[in-house]
């Protein structure tokens, strides 16, 4: 018959003959008072299994001395300082004293060994062994909990300090490492690995082929839930062997290091604002000093594309729902005009019917609501195509819209750029701010002398410098001349994709009304049932302008205004 702790033993190394010796071969009963539970813990891989072994030696040369006979011995891998973190072999061993009572006795080999926690959790723990007239045994320390219970508060109150320490140091040595662009451990994205001691990231030639095809899929705009259907039919799998799911397929998007740069996120934390041990997901890239995101090695995309794949899926969120919010994607609106067409009779949204657009409330609410308005999408769509580019072509140079148009398109055609002013105007902003602390430490505060703020000053002023030349280049104005050329802004539109169109509708649109139909089979054009609400209805150029521009586009798009009155 086997002890039933004998896995555990062998898992810290131990041969039989050793087993045999410390009196840990057989399984042991009796007098609950001849017995004890022996405790042994680490808190990461890295200490060594002798200087374990070497513990349990100690303590069964003291259970041997005091004439006690261990019944089980519990081993486990736990932080013994955080309170999220739950050491369900701790509460076993305690169990088998303070419910059970299979034995008096716990052995354990240093306080801190023990908990980290403090006298909040051994005090309590104290009361209830001494209800059973139990008692803890700490080897290292010699002390006995029924003769020295404030020795050992102090020594657990310690070790709690100990343990803010090491933590301190830790994150010191994180942050040291994420500063120089050094890969800190835990599971590296699909794709990547890290080779051992490079201390950076490197594409995995066996995970790289499919990363690659994911990121792709991504910023062809296809849902995660398509590119695992996709990869699940193909019968691809993920690093562990399992089917692809759309939220791994999200995780990555979201992710950073996928990117190859240093994730900078936010730890969750509980009501109280305690540290859950867990971070939120995706983060954003860390900055060094000059306000640039830090590299890690190789990535499965580019910065550029992170952005581009992160502003996809920011496309399809909605807001206080968990569709798109950080964790899933939703389907890709194919309407061009969903948001933007309402219904003239109760003014309210028109939403997609399919094959037509159709007014939301009679839909959703019945003909009480309103009696309700629908029309053909592709035949208000093409309209509404002519009407934009029309009136985008009648606009003045200097308009409002032209110049919205403009940041729309190349946010949308270039979010690293856009990305990349967000992060400049924080720095920026941050460094200002520094700027006129430093000189309230100096002047009103007189904390500091005039040596250390000189230098402190030229330091901050020369980034303040850089990070304004830097904005100043990244808000130059772009060159709006394609806008005012009927075949390039033709291009433009035609080349956008859906989300794109949507886009540059919204920023020169608030709004468009769908008439009704007098009769059915009115065959009155669908221009004139259209009322564009358009944001800049001043600046706009003469007729006699834009009209043979007009024309020559006209004879060239498919969205001319006869083809969309038909």
């Amino acid at each position: 018959m086997e002890r039933d702790d004998r896995p555990a033993l062998l898992s810290l190394g131990f041969e039989d003959e050793e087993l045999k010796e410390l009196g840990l071969w057989e399984p042991v009963i009796g007098d609950p008072a001849e017995l004890a539970e022996m405790y042994v813990r680490r808190s990461k891989k890295k200490d060594t299994l002798s200087a374990l072994r070497e513990q349990v030696r100690r303590m069964c040369a003291q259970a041997s001395k005091e004439e006690k006979r261990i019944r089980h011995v519990w081993f486990e891998q736990k932080s013994a300082s955080k309170s999220y973190v739950r050491r369900e072999e701790f509460e076993n061993a305690t169990a088998a004293i303070s419910q059970n009572g299979l034995s008096k006795t716990l052995y354990v080999y240093k306080t801190s060994r023990l908990s980290r926690r403090g006298m909040g959790q051994v005090g309590l723990l104290l009361d209830a062994f001494e209800e059973r007239q139990a008692r803890i045994y700490v080897v290292a320390e010699n002390l006995d909990s029924t003769k020295s219970r404030m020795v050992l508060a102090i020594l657990s109150e310690q070790a709690r300090e100990q343990a803010a320490d090491i933590g301190q140091f830790t994150k010191l040595g994180i942050d040291a490492n994420k500063a120089e662009g050094r890969w800190t451990g835990g599971v590296t994205p699909y794709g990547l690995h890290s080779p051992a001691g490079s201390g950076k990231l490197a594409r995995n030639p066996k995970e790289y082929p499919t990363a690659r095809r994911i990121a792709e899929y991504l910023l062809d705009r296809k849902t995660p839930a398509w590119i695992a259907d996709k990869l699940n039919s193909e019968e691809i799998k993920t690093r562990h062997s399992k089917k692809w799911q759309a939220t791994g397929i999200i995780s990555l998007a979201h992710s950073v290091t996928w990117a190859g740069l240093v994730a900078n996120r936010e730890k969750m934390l509980d009501e109280n604002g305690k540290d859950l041990g867990k971070y939120h997901r995706g983060g954003t890239p860390l900055l060094n000093k000059d306000g640039h995101p830090i590299s890690l090695g190789e990535g499965v995309i580019t910065f550029a594309e992170h952005v581009k794949i992160s502003a996809i899926l920011a496309e399809r969120a909605q807001k206080g729902t968990s569709i798109g919010n950080r964790t899933r994607g939703k389907r890709e609106t194919v309407a061009l005009l969903s948001g933007l067409l309402r219904c003239a009779r109760c003014g309210g949204a028109m939403a997609n019917g399919g094959v037509n657009y159709r007014c939301y409330a009679r839909q959703v609410e019945g003909a009480a609501s309103c009696v309700g308005v629908s029309t053909e999408r592709t035949r208000v769509d093409d309209a509404v195509t002519s009407l934009w580019i029309n009136h985008v072509l009648s606009l003045r140079p200097d308009s409002p819209t032209i110049h919205k148009i403009a940041r729309e398109w190349l946010s949308y055609q270039d979010p690293e750029k856009e990305a990349r002013k967000a992060y400049v105007s924080a720095a920026l902003e941050s460094a200002v701010s520094r700027e006129m602390q430093l000189q309230k430490e100096r002047f009103v505060l007189n904390r500091i002398n005039e040596a250390t703020y000189e230098y402190l000053w030229r330091e901050l002023n020369a980034q303040i410098a850089s990070l304004k030349a830097e904005l100043e280049e990244l808000s130059r104005e772009a060159d709006l001349s394609p806008l005012m050329n009927p075949e390039t802004l033709i291009g433009i539109w035609e080349g956008a994709g859906i989300g794109g169109q949507r886009a540059l509708l919204r920023a020169a649109l608030n709004g468009i009304t769908l008439l009704p139909s007098k009769y059915r089979g009115d065959r009155t054009p669908i221009l004139d049932r259209l009322v564009p609400d358009w944001k800049d209805k001043e600046s706009q150029r003469g007729n006699e302008e834009i009209e043979t521009a007009f024309e020559h586009a006209q004879r060239k798009s498919p969205f001319s205004p006869e083809a969309a009155s038909l």
